[in-house]
């Protein structure tokens, strides 16, 4: 049994719409094994390994149904137990995890299952997989058994999961404070390996680190560190505090304990979490330990004088009280027959005990600390206390060390709330925790005296959302509504574009759009991350790490997701939902490809962009895999796109009062119209659109359409929309590789990423469009990785088109040998019908462009079908003709502002973006 492997999916995907782990299972000979011939002695000891999988309903949808699934006839497979095994990992782990499926491949592998399971954090929810697969393995027959031995111990993998899955989890007081934001519509991201998070998109962000928030005063934290300086300005104000001073060594400690008077407490400089602190001391030999102890982690020891009283956390956010805790200490009460040891067996068999933070409250531990005060009273671990007697193992009452919490918000008297309230408020903290010494919270300290001890930056919020007794308290609730009060916003508007081809372009038009309408547009594409119009990273940007770059990013109001194949079926989406999501088409490509085999398994992936639209879909109700796609979105508004103005679904959408955008011919060409709530709505003739060169480029005229009916569904104005269809053409300045016309030689260029059929096909059209006195030259290509039915389909588009072909092949040959692909599409082509003689094969591609440019004549029509886009448009514009073509193009070559800018483009994608930032990405296969 072993995993063949493995995608993690960091957002929706064809799975599930939330993040997911997906594992190829090899069950090899155990698929002859399923749980009932395993025998009972395996679901038995699996039980007791996890005993929270007998809660597992699996299909029956009650308690008791996974295990009745494996006892029952033949039982189960091992990939469905893996499943549920990883699940509940995370469960035990703290983590609230549920969705598991798992499924056979296909008849042609046999043993092989698609296992997939819900996960919170990603290394955690990878290395469940892995315990799950060992655990299983060490439950085997020894003649079965792969990956483990006799050695192998169960427990303390366990307890390693555990620990290993929190400190990769986000603590209890950053996620009550994740949970408060999804629960108010925040969306949010983690942003390193600890507790930095960031709550909302773009420009609206705010962060947090733990309770530390995004406005928290720098000087107030440093204060909150400092105890001495603390002390000093709360005393000054009148608020109760104990007499302390600072020392650096154990003379000067004594002296101070000797004037304080009475038991003193010794505590670090610029401690935390009760760490170090000696408390009520008096003996030289225990100020002397009690200083060493502190002098572990700080240079300097404060020592004040001690308060009798329970140990209270008063908990302040945005200058009120929201919660207020009584702390107690670790401790064991003795029943005059078990020893400290057993006693503390009891103590930690309590369900509500874990490792860490793992629970409502933490396992004790009879460390060196827990000996110190056991030797205070006379006792060592195997004493046996009095029955009721009380017996400290910690000196301070934090819950990470086995403390206990009570909630005592509602007695707290209102003087001591105003004392904590103004304590804060005088450090300068939004959020902050006053440790308050009283020995009743219900009365004030005016009367009963008390004092604080502490004002802490960061106050942890476990003992307040889960206290061992009481009630609990939201507090994390205040602290978003004080970060995003009602009404501010807190997201983006989202759009996400998919499609085999046109992406790319509708992308740019949407969020030139934006940007000509007053927005700061965050755009992902395939060759890069754009914000505000200028590229920030240069590649393949088409999956979820770059639209988290976008929204991350605190300058965007608006963001255009390109999302391709490649990173949906490798990853899923990179956000949760979308404002808007389209599908342009669905065609043929990439297809044998990561298990995508079909143009419906293509649908199906690309369907996902639409699942998560909640204001609006926009379908191509001119294709019929695309039009499907109507039935699977819960988006508020279904926009439907054709250019074709009798489409009969489409009318009666529209007259239903519903959205639509359509090509309807008039006397001056053809306009793009909406048609929304009745209303008929003439937008733009399509040839005053650049980049639709007159109208004659349809596939633009379609582009521009859906560009159009993005914006208007996320409220942009007409004529916002109309500026900016009217100012977006397609140069290699606005749109690298699609469509870049060249005009400064005597024939005409056309530049564009054209790798599939389909897309292939709609520029041959173009070329038969476009008025040509001359001949028209084409060079093709194909990507490597493509089926060979798929190039010689390239080819079939092509055939007859052209005068002339100049076969080539990529840089990159994806596994195929040098000179593979041009044989293919030159073979297709003479079977297509052309002439041997009008087929020209040269590999490389530069040399293949620079043959065809040196081709061409006064009047011809040069397409030129490249991958390497800023080194092919470098040749196409620096191209210098020989003989009477270099007359011609003298007289011809005055530079226009085009060409500037294309130089100035080819620069700066050479070399700006890949030197001074020092960021590339590897191309990801897009589609």
């Amino acid at each position: 049994m072993r995993i063949l492997n493995r995608n993690v999916y960091v957002g929706p995907s064809q799975y599930a719409k939330f993040p997911v782990i997906r594992l190829e299972l090899d069950l090899g000979a155990l698929e002859q094994w399923p749980t009932a011939k395993l025998g009972d002695g395996f679901v038995d000891g699996l039980l007791a390994a996890l005993p929270g999988l007998a809660e597992h309903g699996c299909s029956y949808r009650e308690p008791g149904g996974f295990v009745r699934r494996m006892r029952e006839g033949e039982g189960t497979w091992l990939g469905h137990v893996l499943e549920h095994v990883a699940i509940e990992l995370q469960n035990v782990a703290g983590e609230d995890v549920t969705f598991g499926k798992t499924r056979s491949m296909s008849d042609d592998r046999p043993g092989v299952y698609s296992v997939v399971y819900e996960y919170a954090q990603k290394e955690e929810g990878i290395a469940a997989g892995e315990l799950a697969l060992k655990l299983l393995d060490s439950l085997l027959p020894a003649e079965l058994r792969s990956a483990t031995d006799d050695t192998w111990n169960w427990e303390e993998e366990r307890d390693g999961f555990i620990r290993y899955a929190q400190r990769r989890a986000l603590g209890p007081s950053t996620m009550s404070l994740v949970r408060a934001a999804e629960e108010r519509g925040i969306p949010w991201l983690r942003l390193n390996e600890q507790s930095l998070v960031q709550l909302g998109h773009g420009k609206y962000q705010q962060r947090i680190q733990a309770t530390v928030t995004g406005r928290t005063p720098h000087i107030a934290v440093e204060l909150a560190s400092d105890k001495e300086e603390t002390n000093k300005i709360l005393g000054s104000l009148g608020l109760p505090v104990p007499r302390q001073e600072l020392v650096t060594s154990q003379t000067e400690a004594l002296r101070a304990a000797r004037r304080l008077g009475g038991g003193v407490v010794l505590k670090p400089y610029n401690g935390n979490h009760g760490r170090g602190i000696t408390i009520n001391v008096s003996a030289e030999d225990d100020i002397r330990a009690g200083f060493e102890a502190a002098r572990e982690h700080s240079r300097s020891v404060i020592v004040e004088t001690y308060l009798a009283g329970d140990d209270h956390r008063l908990l302040v956010v945005n200058g009120e009280l929201v919660a207020a805790t009584r702390r107690t200490p670790g401790h064991v009460v003795g029943d005059g027959a078990s020893t400290v040891t057993q006693l503390v067996e009891v103590v930690n068999s309590d369900p509500r005990r874990g490792v860490g933070h793992e629970k409502v409250l933490t396992k004790l531990k009879l460390d060196r600390e827990a000996e110190l005060m056991l030797e205070r009273v006379g006792y060592t671990a195997e004493s046996v206390p009095k029955a009721g007697e009380v017996v400290p193992l910690r000196s301070t009452a934090n819950l990470s060390t086995g403390g206990t919490a009570t909630d005592v918000t509602d007695i707290i008297h209102p003087d001591n709330r105003a004392m904590a309230e103004r304590a804060v408020r005088a450090i300068g903290l939004d959020v902050g925790g006053v440790d308050f010494l009283s020995t009743n919270i219900a009365e004030s300290y005016k009367s009963i005296g008390g004092g604080i001890c502490e004002v802490n930056a960061a106050p942890g919020f476990r003992m307040h959302i889960a206290p061992s007794e009481g009630t609990p308290r939201d507090a994390a609730g205040p602290v978003i509504e004080m970060l995003f009060p009602p009404g501010a916003p807190s997201r983006v508007p989202i759009a996400a574009v998919t499609g085999t081809n046109g992406k790319t372009t509708t992308s740019r038009m949407l969020a030139h759009i934006a940007k000509m309408a007053g927005y700061t547009p965050g755009l992902t594409t395939t060759d890069g991350v754009y914000i505000d119009g200028q590229r920030t990273v240069e590649g393949d940007m088409t999956g979820p790490v770059s639209a988290r770059m976008v929204m991350a990013d605190p300058q965007i109001d608006f963001a255009v997701l390109e999302t391709a194949r490649g990173g949906l079926v490798r990853a899923g989406m990179g956000v949760a939902e979308v404002d808007v999501g389209a599908v342009i088409n669905v065609a043929s490509d990439h297809l044998g490809l990561k298990g995508i085999d079909t143009l419906e398994q293509l649908a199906e992936v690309k369907r996902i962009v639409v699942e998560v639209a909640r204001e609006c879909a926009v379908l191509n109700a001119d294709d019929p895999n695309v039009l499907k796609m109507s039935a699977y979105t819960d988006a508020k508004v279904l926009c439907y796109v054709t250019m074709n103005p009798s489409h009969p679904l489409v009318r009666e959408h529209v007259r239903a009062g519903g959205r639509a955008c359509a090509l309807e011919a008039g006397v001056n060409g053809h306009m793009i119209t909406l048609y929304d709530k009745g209303s008929h709505i003439p937008l733009l003739w399509t040839h005053l659109i650049p980049a639709t060169l007159e109208g004659r480029a349809l596939h633009n005229v379609q582009n521009a359409m859906f560009a159009a009916s993005m914006a208007f569904s996320l409220g942009m104005k007409l004529d916002a929309i109309r500026h900016g269809l009217r100012t977006f053409d397609t140069t290699f300045f606005q749109a690298p590789g699609r469509m870049n016309v060249y005009n400064e030689h005597p024939f005409k260029v056309i530049m564009d990423y054209a790798h599939n059929a389909h897309a292939t096909s709609v520029m041959a059209d173009l070329a038969q469009r476009l008025d040509v006195s001359g001949r028209r030259i084409v060079v093709v290509a194909g990507p490597g990785d493509r089926r060979d039915e798929d190039l010689r389909e390239i080819a079939a588009t092509l055939a007859g088109k052209f005068d002339h072909y100049v076969v080539r092949r990529d840089d990159g040959l994806r596994g195929r040998d040098g000179d593979e692909v041009p044989r293919i599409i030159s073979k297709a082509l003479e079977i297509a019908g052309v002439d041997p003689a009008a087929i020209t094969v040269i590999p490389d591609e530069q040399e293949a462009v620079d043959a065809a440019l040196r081709m061409g004549q006064p009047g011809d029509l040069l397409v030129v079908f490249a991958d390497a886009l800023v080194r092919t448009w470098k040749q196409i514009i620096r191209f210098k003709p020989e003989g009477e073509m270099q007359k011609a193009t003298a007289r011809a070559e005055v530079p226009t502002l085009e060409t500037t800018l294309d130089e100035q483009l080819v620069a700066a994608m050479e070399g700006v973006v890949r030197d001074e930032r020092g960021l590339r990405f590897e191309r990801e296969e897009s589609d």
